[in-house]
């Protein structure tokens, strides 16, 4: 079967209501879900599960449609619901807000996972966005340590309000970076018992982390008790790390990931610049003034003579 996903079986099965998918990837024609309660009007679109480059290039190619209703289309609250990447991984591989139409009154962004749920205006197209992300902690990274929350939409006509209601079963997740070298008070790399003050460093902010994590417990039966913590520590300097496996097990039974506690890392030292290295930009750039003939030959030439000295 061609494009079958566990939300086609479900779908069919009358489960939940699969809207917006595609299958061209040619032409992408959007037409929306039209709901209606009292005098209030909702034009519900959807559009996902497309590769982003792809559909960035339709966009681009205006291949894109948004089909609007013929009766009163000022009239209707227009909801567009996209779970593609908001956040740039590339040149090509997310879709720009000012990629979707202006007469968008609410875009619901899903795919991403750090929740924004308050609604953001765009400023050039004049849309709100908002942001659920996800429900539960997926990956230990910094936009999964914000609160997760989920938003009610109350719509009338074409005012809209989002009520925050914040999630008390999700785990709690604290999340902080350190940087050796901004604390040369407390370390110093050529200090032989440097590691073990780094240690005694490293567990004190995990305590503290720990402690804020029980003080912010809301109480619900049904939360998780251990908490995730992650504290990543950045070496950079000629500092070295410690075993992470022995600092771990000091909290075996006190957090959910105690092997992943602590993340060390280093920064890649950036080469310094070559006064002697040859800009070919510039070379080809120079003006008709110069009465200068540049030949391939030349330039490669003129770059051995100078990586030779």
């Amino acid at each position: 079967v061609d494009a079958l996903c566990a939300l086609d079986i479900l779908s069919c099965a009358g489960l939940l209501n699969h809207f917006g998918r595609s299958t061209s990837v040619e032409k992408i024609d959007i037409s929306p879900i039209l709901l209606r309660k009292g005098r209030t009007k909702i034009a519900l679109y959807g559009l996902g599960a497309i590769p982003d480059e792809r559909l960035y290039r339709m966009f681009v190619n205006k291949q894109v449609t948004m089909l609007r209703p013929r009766e009163d289309e000022d009239s209707w609250f227009n909801l567009f619901v996209i779970h593609q990447n908001r956040s740039k991984h590339g040149a090509t591989n997310y879709i720009p807000e000012q990629f979707l139409d202006d007469f968008i009154n609410l875009v619901v962004w899903g795919h991403e996972h750090e929740c924004k749920i308050t609604p953001a205006q765009n400023e050039q197209q004049h849309f709100y966005v908002t942001q659920p992300g996800s429900s539960v902690v997926t990956s230990l990274s910094p936009g999964e340590a914000v609160k997760k929350h989920i938003g009610l939409l109350r719509v009338k006509g074409k005012k809209m309000k989002m009520q925050r209601i914040a999630l008390e079963t999700v785990r709690t997740f604290y999340m902080e970076d350190v940087i050796l070298a901004d604390h040369p008070e407390l370390f110093n790399p050529d200090n032989p018992k440097v590691t073990q003050a780094i240690q005694a460093f490293c567990m004190e902010k995990v305590e503290m982390m720990l402690d804020n994590a029980e003080r912010e417990r809301l109480g619900n039966p049904r939360q998780p008790e251990k908490p995730l913590i992650r504290l990543r520590v950045d070496y950079t300097g000629g500092f070295e790390p410690f075993i992470v496996h022995r600092f771990s097990q000091k909290y075996m039974d006190r957090v959910a990931n105690p092997k992943d506690i602590i993340h060390f890392f280093r920064h890649r030292e950036q080469k310094e610049k070559n006064d002697d290295d040859i800009n070919f930009g510039k070379l080809l750039s120079r003006p008709a003034s110069e009465e200068v003939t540049l030949r391939v030959e030349d330039l490669v030439k003129q770059y051995f003579q100078t990586a030779e000295k």
